[in-house]
């Protein structure tokens, strides 16, 4: 058990009940987990307001609250906190009670719209390559050294972060990186982090759903760079608009890297090509796997973040040339009929155009790009147009499908993306509800050379409908639809 007042330390309290020399066993948001001598803080969530929950904690056996307003009544054997932030307050207190974990080793948080499962994954596979103890925190996984762990989350509860944190720090871990999603830095459940530093990758339009406009979502993720300490680290892309705005006020030592623009880090592509891409970086030339302009973005960000935790850079260049491609981002195999399918995460305007700039940049003009997309329910409903309009400008056929529907009815999304579809480009679209026979129907379509995407699922092993998940893999199905059609 752990004492109350150390896992208070830190927190900013506005009145107190009762007396905070107790022991506690555990910290709960979640009233339906609270055990006997549990403390449980009450946040106010997009669902529900924890506070309601009080009163069913307590007799649960919470010997402790953390609230935002005390209950009108008070029992006598309960400590009552009350702060102005309770999500804050329990990042705090998470980071207390296991220790403050993330201050024994080197933590890097990843943040923008498109690259940051990518970015983090492949510092993680760097890293490792360079024979150290590594620790990751990502959309796909999450992996304390070589231990694997699922993940539901791109940045985990506070609690979950710091239990996985503490994990590293028992099994040596040096680095860890870590996605930062917009979600997690507003909720407050990366407060009482230590960062060793923060890269921005790019902004562009997703989550409006969540956040009220595009500078609420801006300024979540600035959030993260304006919270570092001197002793940190902040790289930004500055080919990217809100680069330097993600600058503005860090405390912490700031790098830029660039394609287009004068910066710290700069890079050129030499060659692009499917089978990998040629850089130039610092004058020195590079052959990676990963291909595209997006690629070169995140490759150079790596660059730049391992030179600046310590690395060497010629051991830097050898080790990016080492790495392979990350799961559902630009994955791709040649079936036998000379039909390349590709699967990528692409659920965002920029992340599709991006992968369909990429195929045009490759393609010789002869083969057909067959572009199989969807949009997610209970999601950020007005990039479904402009996902259909890029979706058909860029291809020859599209066919508009189910994503991970949830809540929502499948038919009005697909009505929602053909929105954004402009009359001379109506005839190349398809609308079939059911993601296997979409997929099926695009491969039947596919000659010889030309190229079939499945855009925005990626990495995702289900699909979501009311609340149920069912098991679908985009790069699996596509794999044996393909082979089957060559029996």
């Amino acid at each position: 058990m752990t004492s109350l007042k150390d896992i208070l330390y830190g927190v900013g309290l506005t009145a107190v009940s009762g007396t905070t020399a107790k022991l506690v066993n555990n910290i709960c948001f979640d009233s339906r987990a609270v055990a006997l001598d549990d403390v449980f803080v009450a946040i106010k969530g997009t669902q529900s307001d924890g506070h309601v929950y009080i009163k069913k904690a307590i007799e649960l056996g919470a010997n402790a609250i953390v609230c935002e307003k005390m209950p009108e009544e008070l029992i006598n054997e309960i400590t009552y906190i009350e702060v102005e932030d309770s999500k804050k307050a329990l990042a705090i207190m998470a980071s207390n009670f296991y220790g403050n974990p993330s201050r024994n080793l080197q933590l890097v948080g990843v943040t923008g719209t498109n690259g940051k499962t990518t970015v983090s994954s492949l510092l993680y596979q760097l890293f490792k390559k360079a024979g150290y103890k590594v620790g990751l925190l990502s959309t796909i996984r999450i992996m304390v050294d070589e231990k694997e762990y699922p993940t539901l989350h791109t940045t985990p509860d506070a609690l979950t972060i710091n239990k996985y944190l503490a994990m590293m720090n028992e099994e040596g871990v040096e680095f860890c990186f870590m996605e930062a999603s917009s979600h997690g830095i507003d909720q407050k459940r990366t407060s009482g982090l230590l960062f060793a530093g923060a890269i921005f990758t790019n902004l562009t339009h997703d989550h409006l759903d969540y956040h009220n406009s595009f500078a609420e979502y801006r300024d979540a993720k600035k959030k993260l760079f304006d919270d570092l300490p001197k002793t940190a680290f902040a790289i930004s892309n500055i080919d990217d608009k809100n680069g330097l705005v993600m600058l503005q006020n860090t405390r912490a030592k700031k790098y830029t890297y660039a394609l287009k623009s004068y910066a710290d880090y700069r890079a050129q592509i030499l060659e692009n090509q499917f089978s990998g891409q040629l850089l130039k970086i610092e004058n020195n030339e590079l052959w990676t796997k990963l291909i595209g302009h997006f690629n070169a973005y995140n490759i150079l960000a790596i660059y730049a973040t391992a030179d600046l935790l310590g690395l060497e850079k010629f051991e830097i260049l050898k080790l990016l040339s080492e790495l392979e491609n990350v799961d559902g981002r630009f994955q791709y195999f040649i079936s036998k009929q000379r039909i390349t399918a590709i699967v990528d995460y692409a659920h965002t305007p920029d992340a599709l155009k991006n992968v369909l700039d990429t195929i045009s940049a490759l393609r010789t003009g002869n083969e057909n790009v067959i572009t199989v997309v969807g949009c997610g329910g209970d999601r950020d409903k007005s990039k479904r147009p402009v996902m259909g309009h890029i979706a058909t400008s860029m291809s020859n056929k599209v066919i508009f499908t189910s994503d991970n529907p949830r809540t929502e009815s499948p038919d009005t999304i697909i009505s929602e993306m053909e929105a954004g579809v402009e009359p001379q480009h109506a005839k190349k679209v398809l609308a079939i509800e059911n993601r296997e026979q979409a997929i099926k129907t695009a491969c039947q379509l596919a000659d010889a050379q030309d190229i079939i995407l499945l855009a925005g699922k990626g990495h995702e092993t289900y699909q979501e409908t009311n609340g149920t998940r069912i098991e679908f893999d985009d790069f699996k199905i596509v794999r044996k639809v393909l082979e089957d059609l060559n029996k």
